[in-house]
């Protein structure tokens, strides 16, 4: 089975602590976990998800910034 990625933004407004997760884009559908994660940067981490409903699968991009500790 060929596996087919798409990247999409991770930038969303802050409207809820659960309103940052991801739906799918083909079927709407909500999904609760990635499959898998990568640090791809110092500051960039990137996710894998599967549709449960439908299989199609995309990757997320979170990047943050680094925190000082004393």
């Amino acid at each position: 089975m060929p596996a087919l990625a798409e990247v999409l933004s991770t930038r969303t407004p802050h409207l809820a602590p659960r309103s940052e997760l991801p739906t799918c884009p083909v079927c709407a559908d909500s999904m609760v976990a990635a499959e898998a994660s990568a640090w791809v940067a110092d500051n960039l981490v990137t996710y894998l998800w599967s549709c449960d409903t439908c299989g199609y699968g995309f990757v997320t991009r979170h990047s943050f910034k680094a925190v000082a500790c004393n």
